[in-house]
């Protein structure tokens, strides 16, 4: 039931998984205890969390590129000077209050 309402939520494709043995078996285990509802919400939830995980490596890799880029680094010390004196005046007013 809990699986039914969660696949509800989504569009979904049919498909098929050739799978270790061993994967089987160990997953069974916590379908049978009440776990989780089916080895299909399992491969379900561990495939988004290893597709969270490998986006936010996506995006570690990508601010990275951009510490290393010359261009961007010019532009954010231009961007940085430019606020400079509201940033004292902003600092200066807080320490007054």
């Amino acid at each position: 039931v809990m699986e039914k309402t969660m696949l509800e939520k989504f569009e979904t494709v049919r498909t098929t998984l050739t799978l270790p043995a061993d994967l089987i078996k160990r997953s069974q285990h916590f379908v049978d205890e009440g776990f989780i509802p089916s080895r299909n919400a399992l491969i379900i939830a561990a495939l988004e969390q290893y597709l969270l995980e490998l986006e936010r490596q996506e995006i570690d890799r990508q601010f990275e590129a951009v510490a290393d880029d010359e261009a961007y680094q010019t532009m954010n010390e231009q961007l940085a000077e430019s606020f400079a004196e509201s940033d004292w005046d902003a600092l200066v007013e807080n320490e007054i209050e």
